[in-house]
């Protein structure tokens, strides 16, 4: 019988998890990651700067890809 009031009592707890300072406990627990590169991690300025460049990159090289398959089926006659 005791034991049955403990499992209700823990699940009750449980029930019950969604508050604010609950909330706040656990972002401070987050390793959030730091914005300048410290060591041998590299930080959020770095990874977004790593991000554009190559995105920047594939698009202009779609792009180009784009254009010469254009160009070669303008050569043999298909599309206007």
């Amino acid at each position: 019988m005791a034991e049955e009031k403990k499992n209700t009592k823990n699940t009750a707890q449980k029930d019950h998890w969604f508050s604010v300072d609950g909330i706040a406990k656990e972002a401070k627990r987050v390793r959030w990651p730091k914005w300048k590169t410290e060591g041998n991690t590299s930080g959020t300025i770095q990874n977004t700067g790593e991000v554009l460049v190559f995105g920047g990159f594939f698009a202009l090289f779609f792009v180009c890809c784009d254009f010469v398959v254009a160009f070669l089926l303008r050569f043999i006659g298909i599309g206007v």
